[in-house]
């Protein structure tokens, strides 16, 4: 299933989307979900991690008992989509310091300094504090509201 177009997308500040979003555009159990996910894929130069790309995988085995193969399709599909981030020694140090300032848990700080180091102004998460800033940064967006 093509979730991406394939020629270029509106040029727009850019994106970063947590997993949740990548899950929604795969699942067919909350269609109105999964139409917000596509569009988001389908409008933004958008970014992820390999963390989110293994979150995905997990998600779609354990969660919706896809096979292997079928979760290595949507990892492949969605980096194909998605500018990927390889999450690096400064991005743990980041999430780090973002964990003692904001108190998020240490996986949704990786997320979180990803999304900074990319260079993005805003992160799409169904599961973080909808309109927060954080580092004057990047603001943090619910699209399912």
């Amino acid at each position: 299933m093509a979730i991406g177009s394939t020629g270029r997308k509106p040029m727009n500040d850019s994106v970063f989307l947590d997993t949740n979003i990548l899950v929604y555009s795969y699942s067919f159990a909350e269609l109105d979900k999964q139409g917000v996910a596509r569009h988001l894929i389908d409008q933004h130069d958008s970014f992820i991690s390999t963390q989110v790309l293994q979150e995905l995988a997990n998600t779609l085995i354990k969660k919706f008992k896809a096979s292997p193969v079928e979760a290595l399709n949507a990892v492949n599909e969605s980096a194909g989509n998605c500018f990927v981030h390889i999450n690096s020694e400064s991005t743990i140090a980041a999430a780090c310091k973002i964990v003692e300032r904001y108190a998020f848990s240490f996986y949704d700080s990786l997320i979180i300094a990803a999304a900074i180091e990319c260079g993005c102004t805003a992160l799409f998460s169904e599961d973080l504090n909808h309109g927060q800033v954080i580092e004057e940064k990047l603001k943090i967006i619910n699209p399912f509201l």
